[in-house]
């Protein structure tokens, strides 16, 4: 069960992502970070405008 104090964020990234940083540049709220040798969704600064998804090259960032 999530916790309530974490914000849900719509979107993830997954094991396709190759941390090209295209989403970096394109994410409006900076919900991004690299993390792991790929980059992970922020939850509290994710408002869900999707435009990471439509511009990652590797279809990494999947819409929960």
């Amino acid at each position: 069960m999530a916790d309530p104090a974490e914000p849900a964020v719509p979107v993830a990234v997954t094991s396709s992502c190759t941390a090209c940083g295209a989403c970096l540049l394109t994410c409006p709220e900076h919900a991004l970070r690299p993390q792991g040798g790929r980059l992970a969704v922020l939850g509290d600064r994710c408002t869900g405008c999707l435009e990471c998804v439509e511009i990652c090259p590797a279809d990494a960032i999947a819409v929960l």
